[in-house]
């Protein structure tokens, strides 16, 4: 491990991954931009995690590479790499995501260029098991507004990017809740840090989000998907995991740093929401993912759900 602290961490958290951990690492250590770590933090995998880790990590002194001595589910897995990382700058990478070469490098610029933002992140594609894009996405949504009721709003109900994988600054990162474990808590994470600053995207396709019958977020309920989030979650109904999700918006936006202006309209923008997604609709499933909300709408979903603890 290097001793010098580099600016930007990158969190890996990773069980059983070896189909394509290996291919993600490579992807990472490849980046343009070099001033940064590596945090894998292996949950007690029981494949061959630990001997590919244990490689890059003897190879590249800017790799750390942790193992859990007992699986503690995917997002406290998520938290522990946050609290590990030691560079003003934080990234969450999962094990089965590739980067284009110059995704980090860009990010960081868009960060110095923007003082103001907490986040940056680049146009993303979904593809298959081989790596070939089976699917783009267009990013409409307006992170970039100076208004926070706007972010808000526009996270709330646009298809969008998948910025929970962005650039974050770290004080902002630990300054808002950690990743929870009710349903959909990627998505109220990523509005959180939205209600602290606004957001950049570098309007290049960098990003590749593998689809894959092993994610996470095919577990095929809502309750076995945040049991895989968190174990202490086996025995928490349905309703309990909903309601929870509910709560943890009206806490983010009493936490943020907003006027009392902003604040009432985030509340207002907040009530109207989920007036009209979650108590007139069932939860259905939608593509991968269950989720009420757009099949697009992976901007606040797509975080530790899409790995299996």
């Amino acid at each position: 491990m290097s001793t010098t602290v580099p600016r930007l961490s990158i969190g890996l958290p990773v069980y059983n991954g070896e189909n394509y951990l290996a291919q993600s690492i490579e992807s990472l250590l490849a980046q343009s931009y070099r001033d940064f770590e590596l945090i894998i933090s292996d949950n007690a995998s029981t494949d061959g995690t630990a001997e590919i880790c244990r490689h890059y990590a003897a190879e590249d002194s800017r790799i750390r590479y942790i193992r859990q001595p007992h699986n503690i589910g995917a997002a406290p897995n998520h938290n522990f790499v946050v609290q590990e990382a030691r560079g003003e700058l934080f990234k969450w990478a999962a094990h089965d995501d590739l980067f284009g070469e110059r995704l980090l490098e860009r990010c960081v610029a868009e960060l110095d260029e923007h003082p103001e933002a907490v986040l940056a992140h680049a146009y993303m594609a979904i593809v298959d098991e081989q790596g070939e894009i089976i699917e783009s996405y267009d990013y409409t949504l307006a992170t970039d507004s100076p208004r926070a009721p706007e972010r808000l709003r526009s996270l709330l109900h646009t298809e969008g990017g998948d910025d929970f994988y962005g650039v974050i600054r770290t004080d902002v990162m630990r300054r808002i809740a950690p990743h929870d474990s009710y349903h959909n808590a990627g998505r109220k994470l990523v509005a959180e840090l939205a209600m602290h600053g606004p957001f950049r995207q570098v309007p290049e396709l960098m990003f590749f989000r593998r689809e894959h019958p092993g994610r996470g977020d095919r577990l095929g309920s809502v309750r076995a998907v945040c049991r895989n989030l968190d174990p202490r979650r086996a025995g928490h109904s349905t309703a309990r995991l909903m309601s929870d999700y509910l709560r943890g918006f009206v806490t983010a936006v009493r936490r943020a740093p907003l006027s009392p202006a902003d604040r009432r309209d985030c509340y207002r923008l907040l009530f109207s929401w989920l007036a009209g997604r979650v108590v007139s609709r069932p939860v259905r499933a939608v593509g991968s993912r269950l989720n009420p909300f757009p099949a697009k709408m992976v901007a606040a979903t797509a975080g530790p759900e899409r790995g299996s603890v």
